[in-house]
């Protein structure tokens, strides 16, 4: 960088000091003060700095970029797993290791600083989840779990293995420690078969929970019951048995 080359003009010293007025002309720095010498900066620092914007630039929208890369990256693996197509081709209960293994991308996603929201919106999208309250259900259930999964200790690196295979961890957290993270149906299976493999009424649970839970109907699942259906997840002959069962 230049130094700074003064310039001065022969004036009365003794003139009392006043307010500097800056201003910029061709990249260089003009001060001028009221009763005082013109002073110029020479050094062409604007042009410098404009330089250093630009660079700061480039490299936020580099970063802008290599984040959606990440996410779509991490979409691509989740994909396959909640697509409701699939889903609908497994067998009783088959959906439950699929839900291990969204937990494990996401957790591995949320590592690599990835944006999970968007990367089940970009997950949802790309199966053709166009249904936009379906697609809130699912989005949710995905990311509480992904959140419970944390809140028992199960993403150490041995349950990490585990649920990357589609198999329970071990709780590591809580009351529950010992456990294995089982997947319960919100709603009851033995209730509601439809919703076997539905992705917004999987959940984690320890084992012993789910197993205490039994075919319980409580407001929960009826508020539930309610939003699926709305959301096209769930039929009418499928809310009616929820409404009726005491």
């Amino acid at each position: 960088m230049e130094r700074p080359c003064f310039e001065t003009s022969d004036h009365d010293q003794t003139s009392p000091p006043a307010k500097p007025q800056l201003t910029f002309r061709s990249g260089r720095a003009i001060c001028r003060l009221e009763n005082s010498p013109q002073i110029i900066l020479a050094a062409g620092f604007c042009d410098t700095l404009k330089q250093r914007l630009i660079i700061l630039l480039f490299l936020a929208l580099g970063c802008v970029s290599l984040f959606a890369g990440v996410n779509e990256d991490y979409a691509a693996k989740i994909a396959p797993l909640i697509d409701p197509a699939k889903l609908a081709t497994l067998k009783e209960r088959r959906a439950n290791p699929r839900v291990q293994k969204v937990g494990y991308w996401l957790e591995m996603a949320r590592r690599e600083k990835a944006e999970l929201p968007k990367v089940v919106d970009i997950a949802l999208k790309s199966v053709g989840m166009t249904n936009a309250e379906a697609a809130k259900l699912t989005k949710a259930a995905l990311l509480r779990n992904n959140d419970i999964a944390s809140k028992l200790g199960c993403f150490d690196s041995e349950g990490l293995g585990e649920m990357r295979q589609g198999k329970s961890p071990t709780v590591k957290a809580g009351p529950y420690r010992g456990d294995q993270m089982s997947v319960d149906h919100i709603i009851p299976f033995s209730v509601v078969p439809e919703l076997d493999h539905v992705m917004a009424n999987l959940e984690f649970l320890p084992l012993r929970m789910n197993a205490s839970k039994s075919a319980k109907i409580t407001q929960r699942q009826r508020s539930l019951a309610e939003q699926f259906f709305k959301a096209g997840l769930l039929s009418k002959e499928g809310l009616s048995a929820v409404r009726n069962r005491k």
